[in-house]
């Protein structure tokens, strides 16, 4: 899951930096509610089918999927075998993979299969210098589909890859730089931050933004200088997001995070999230500064698990944070 998968590859440290949504204590309860909120807003409608609305004013960071490569191994190649995977990725595609692993229980291996005879992934790959390929996969299940992923194109590109799973970034990251493993699937303004703090302090002024480009601009630049290469953002993301019920969205015409904004402020709208949600920039205080929603109520719940997706499904929450890629939203 998406908790367990963000203190795995050990991004505690810039999610603190920035302010976005950590985890909180799970099984917590209780509700906060703002001091005075105009507008009649939208009470919860229960269903059993969640979608995320777009967020149209880009308030999360851009934590698009990124191959990063050691800058040694990264002849042209083998950056344009890993570049189909980008290219075939999207937020859908990286749910519909998730939640065949997740869900449906497939191994990543054959999910990774199924995905890439679906998407022709290994047409028209070039050979390349061919060679051992290490990638790394750190150790929760999106991240080893990607490697397997990046196994498959790469082996079709003439190379002797496999994956090996690896541990927290701050492990990892050592290894990729040294060239103990070549490849490494990761997040764009995630890796950004950690790298932008391990060079310029934990108080260095952040990098990363919700603008996909003119993040990895800032990350090839920092990971440049590191020894690192990388390839294509995907247009699949990994990061906070708000989600509703189907049918909330149906009733009220929403789609994205704006029309939510312009028909669901008010004191009858529930916003759900984790107990820091009323203090992290990303959430409820984002809500606010950048769309203008405002919450009759907050409840506390977890990050993005089960009780948050419970409490749309029951009708006890109109909107809550969820992770963009959860397998359980397709």
């Amino acid at each position: 899951m998406r908790t367990a998968m963000r203190a795995t590859l050990g991004v505690v440290l810039s999610f603190a930096a920035l302010g976005l949504a950590a985890c909180g204590k799970e099984g917590s309860s209780g509700t906060q509610a703002p001091a005075s909120v105009s507008g009649a807003g939208c009470a919860p409608v229960a269903g059993d089918k969640l979608v995320v609305l777009d967020d149209d004013k880009k308030l999360q960071l851009a934590d698009n999927i990124i191959p990063a490569i050691n800058t040694k191994v990264a002849d042209p190649a083998l950056v344009a075998a890993l570049d189909k995977v980008s290219d075939a990725l999207t937020v859908d595609k990286l749910i519909a993979l998730n939640k065949a692993v997740d869900v449906d229980r497939k191994t990543s291996k054959v999910a990774a299969d199924d995905f890439a005879k679906a998407e022709n992934l290994t047409t028209g790959i070039e050979k390349g210098k061919g060679g051992a390929i290490k990638i790394g996969a750190a150790d929760f299940s999106e991240s080893a589909t990607l490697g397997a992923l990046y196994e498959i194109v790469l082996k079709a590109a003439g190379y002797d890859a496999t994956v090996q799973t690896i541990g927290k970034r701050e492990v990892y990251y050592g290894q990729l730089t040294k060239g103990d493993i070549q490849v490494v699937p990761e997040y764009a303004a995630t890796l950004t931050e950690f790298i932008n703090q391990a060079v310029n302090g934990k108080d260095a002024k952040a990098l990363a933004s919700g603008d996909v480009d003119q993040t990895v601009t800032a990350l090839k630049d920092l990971g440049g200088k590191q020894g690192l290469s990388f390839g294509k953002a995907s247009k699949a993301t990994d990061g906070n997001a708000f989600a509703v019920t189907s049918e909330f969205a149906s009733k009220y015409s929403l789609k994205t995070l704006s029309d939510f904004a312009s028909k669901c402020s008010g004191q009858s709208t529930v916003l759900g999230g984790p107990a820091e949600c009323p203090q992290r920039p990303f959430c409820q205080p984002g809500l606010e500064k950048t769309y203008g929603i405002q919450f009759g109520k907050v409840l506390s719940l977890d990050a993005g698990g089960p009780q948050s997706k419970d409490a749309l499904k029951k009708g006890n929450a109109s909107l809550v944070l969820v992770f963009s890629s959860d397998g359980s939203l397709g």
